[in-house]
């Protein structure tokens, strides 16, 4: 069974074809047989395309900004050149895509019918850079490959099953009903690193209080009871929650409007401020991504480490609501860009939770762990590092789908 996901972004496309054999799904995630990577954010009037397959590395300058034509492109180094692994594109049975926002009404992975693309486009306004690069996709992979069965798989979906007191927001209960409630994200990644965590321990994962935290220029953490979502820390939008690379996190909602009064600031200036010019970026002055910043405190910056204190705080402060929640914890999980690859991150996170019993062993921390416990022996949480497979997910899900028939 040969299975494409598509996982856009709003300014790169990452895609992988997998082979999976149709009498069983192997425990661990598989390597694709190919995979690409759209990067639009290089320049102003081209992307650049990156493809590795057999052992081929390939690299070309796309002509044009837009993405069905790009994603035409893309998909025809599946069947030509070195990277060529299908002799034609209808060899492809289905098609999983990543789709950020899925509203209300999705809990599960779904066949895209014109119904749920027009769902998909719905949410423009409370995905604005995700959702509509998904439906591109969509509708370019049915431009090239035809009727091909699509299936969506919702970052939102994990958290559905979130209890009303995680879910309603504290403002007139008629907002409500017209959908102003907090929906959670980066869900594929939380739901992976839980199960690949309890395969870790050994145990079932229905017996795990777990933390996990995605931690990358988009941060969020998720506490998950009995292999469910029952609270985390992105809301509305992904805005909500922990500090980030160039978002602010939670803030005093008042701020915004002393902002509007006082300084006459618009929607779209607030948005700018809060999405794109705030959390490390607006705090250090200098960058949103970690590195930047670890070089410039070890340089003496005074804002960069301002920032990392601030970061750090925050995070120790939302994983002891989230324990509060859980009612204890079984393990802590580190994933993505920075939760899987800053040492020092983890290290200061964990300091803050030794009255838990929690005990890190520094050497293994330091050791670069991908998918290992790096708890001293003797602690009472284990500390795991587990490097998330957003494609193998859905991946997974589009062979279920396949298997089952549904």
């Amino acid at each position: 069974m040969k299975i494409l996901v598509l996982n856009a972004g709003s300014s790169s496309q990452k895609s992988c074809l997998y082979q999976l054999n149709e009498d069983s799904l192997p425990e661990q995630p598989q390597e694709p047989l190919w995979e690409a990577h759209i990067d639009w954010s290089v320049a102003n009037d081209f992307g650049v395309l990156k493809v590795s397959a057999k052992g081929t590395k390939l690299e070309t300058k796309l002509e044009s900004q837009k993405r069905p034509q790009a994603i035409a492109c893309l998909l025809s180094t599946l069947i030509q050149g070195e990277t060529r692994v299908l002799n034609q594109l209808s060899e492809i049975e289905i098609v999983g895509h990543r789709v950020v926002h899925g509203g209300a009404d999705y809990s599960q992975a779904t066949l895209i019918t014109p119904e749920v693309k027009t769902a998909i486009a719905s949410l423009f306004p409370l995905a604005p850079t995700h959702n509509p690069a998904h439906l591109e996709g969509i509708e370019a992979v049915e431009e090239v490959l035809g009727d091909v069965p699509q299936l969506a798989v919702f970052d939102t979906a994990f958290h559905s099953q979130m209890p009303l007191e995680a879910v309603v927001y504290p403002i007139p209960y008629e907002w409500f009903d017209q959908g102003i409630r907090r929906y959670g994200f980066h869900g594929i990644s939380h739901q992976y690193c839980a199960r690949r965590s309890a395969q870790l321990l050994g145990k079932s994962l229905e017996s795990l209080r777990l933390i996990t935290c995605h931690l990358g220029n988009g941060c969020s953490l998720a506490a998950i009871k009995g292999g469910v979502s029952i609270d985390t820390t992105m809301g509305f939008t992904p805005l909500e929650g922990l500090m980030m690379g160039s978002r602010s996190g939670s803030i005093d909602p008042a701020i915004l409007i002393y902002l509007m009064r006082e300084y006459n600031f618009d929607a779209n200036q607030l948005d700018e401020m809060l999405n794109k010019a705030s959390g490390f970026k607006g705090v250090s002055g200098i960058s949103s991504d970690l590195r930047t910043i670890q070089r410039a405190i070890t340089e003496g910056n005074q804002c960069a480490q301002l920032a990392f204190d601030i970061y750090i705080h925050r995070l120790r402060a939302a994983i002891g609501a989230m324990v509060a929640t859980l009612g204890g914890l079984e393990a802590l999980v580190f994933t993505a860009g920075v939760g899987e690859n800053a040492v020092t991150v983890r290290e200061k996170t964990c300091e803050g939770f030794e009255f838990l019993g929690l005990k890190l062993d520094l050497e293994k921390n330091a050791s670069s762990p991908v998918d290992i416990d790096i708890a001293a022996p003797d602690s009472k949480v284990r500390v795991l590092v587990v490097h998330t497979q957003e494609d193998w997910a859905i991946a997974s899900e589009c062979w279920h789908y396949t298997i089952s028939g549904i």
